[in-house]
């Protein structure tokens, strides 16, 4: 993994706005359509060869592939194991402001239908198909090589989220569910570490999990259910050295009023428990921005990077680079500027078809993240 050892260095969190013809190609196959299964290859292969270009013209210095071929961040892992099928009668997400504020809910549903079947965990757990997997590996690397990018990394869902997002009814208890789960998806992990890419492991049950599946029950359960989320995980990535390893945790992408949010400071013990060399957390947008602090009080393990979001992908404005500048100094002061690669709160294309942001002022984001972190650089190592 990269360090910021002479100026810092910038990355993103994952997933980016897919082209509205791939969207189509996902949307149809989602809804169990017949797909052209050549054509939609075609397209994501020279979708994601663009993708990674435009990043490396924008100054990111370390990119994916944006999650192009996959229809969500979490709900891909479905379509690729055995064990998973039906509609769960319960299935689709409820968040604890959503009850708060039923108004802006109602209003945010008619933005947002939903067109998928949410499956459940039936049986026993095994892989079913790796070309998908094989194939994202495939297109990244060739795409990578012909931009020249620097560093790069792919991303798969944490042992807690895919807990979350598809519900148990076979395995006897969250801990055999958990522990099934890392035993198929570390193969997962291991591929596309020896593909020669950092893991990012994307775990929003580590935070939004408390106002989501959590968000009835006490700040202690919480910590019980993200404790053993936390060593499922580690059971999954034994054998990886943790230097490979990025953690990403988030509330939610979604613009709302999050008044539920559990605080970093109730959580970074467990988050920093995680076998990984960088830990990305949200650190841009108005719920968010104030917890640098908690770093005052935490010691970043010795060797350990932070990845703040230092640009939010929830609204179309563009952050001035002074700004975003301030903001990567506030980490470094704290952290040391070594130990901090600046970042995104989380991704601009978190499910097919759903961005929020425009394209156009998603790249406009990105040229700001790189210019903020020059200007960073140049104060920090003046």
């Amino acid at each position: 993994m990269l360090r910021s050892t002479d100026r810092i260095l910038t990355t993103h969190t994952g997933s980016l706005p897919r082209p509205p013809d791939l969207v189509e190609m996902l949307q149809a196959r989602m809804r169990g359509e017949p797909l052209d299964e050549q054509a939609f290859a075609a397209r994501a292969r020279e979708a994601v060869a663009e993708v990674v270009r435009l990043q490396v013209e924008a100054g990111i210095d370390v990119v994916n592939d944006g999650e192009l071929s996959k229809p969500a961040f979490n709900t891909y892992v479905a379509a690729r194991l055995d064990g998973f099928g039906g509609n769960d009668p319960e299935g689709g997400i409820t968040f604890g402001d959503r009850e708060d504020f039923p108004g802006w809910a109602a209003a945010m549903a008619t933005r947002n239908p939903a067109y998928t079947v949410r499956p459940m965990c039936l049986g026993p757990l095994g892989w079913k198909d790796r070309a998908p997997l094989e194939a994202d590996i495939a297109n990244l690397k060739s795409a990578a090589a012909q931009a020249g990018a620097r560093e790069v990394f792919m991303t798969a869902a944490s042992i807690g989220t895919v807990g979350y997002t598809f519900r148990n009814t076979y395995y006897p208890s969250d801990e055999a569910y958990y522990y099934a789960l890392a035993d198929v998806l570390r193969d997962e992990y291991r591929a596309i570490v020896d593909a020669g890419f950092v893991l990012q492991i994307d775990a929003p049950d580590a935070a939004m999990g408390r106002h989501q599946k959590y968000r009835n029950v006490g700040l202690a359960e919480f910590r019980k259910a993200l404790a053993l989320a936390v060593e499922a995980q580690n059971h999954a990535l034994q054998g990886i050295p943790a230097e490979r390893v990025r953690y990403h945790i988030c509330w939610g992408n979604y613009e709302g009023p999050h008044t539920r949010d559990v605080e970093l400071r109730e959580i970074v013990d467990l988050v920093l428990e995680v076998d990984a060399g960088a830990y990305s957390v949200e650190a841009a947008n108005p719920r968010h921005a104030h917890e640098w602090t908690v770093w005052r009080d935490v010691k970043l393990p010795d060797g350990k990077v932070l990845v703040p979001g230092v640009i939010e992908s929830c609204t179309n404005y563009v952050e001035h680079p002074e700004t975003v500048a301030q903001r990567i100094e506030q980490y470094a002061r704290l952290v040391g500027r070594e130990n901090v690669i600046a970042g995104t709160d989380c991704g601009f294309g978190t499910f097919a078809g759903a961005s929020r942001v425009h394209p156009e002022v998603m790249w406009a984001k990105f040229r700001s993240l790189a210019e903020g972190a020059a200007i960073a650089s140049k104060r920090l190592w003046a």
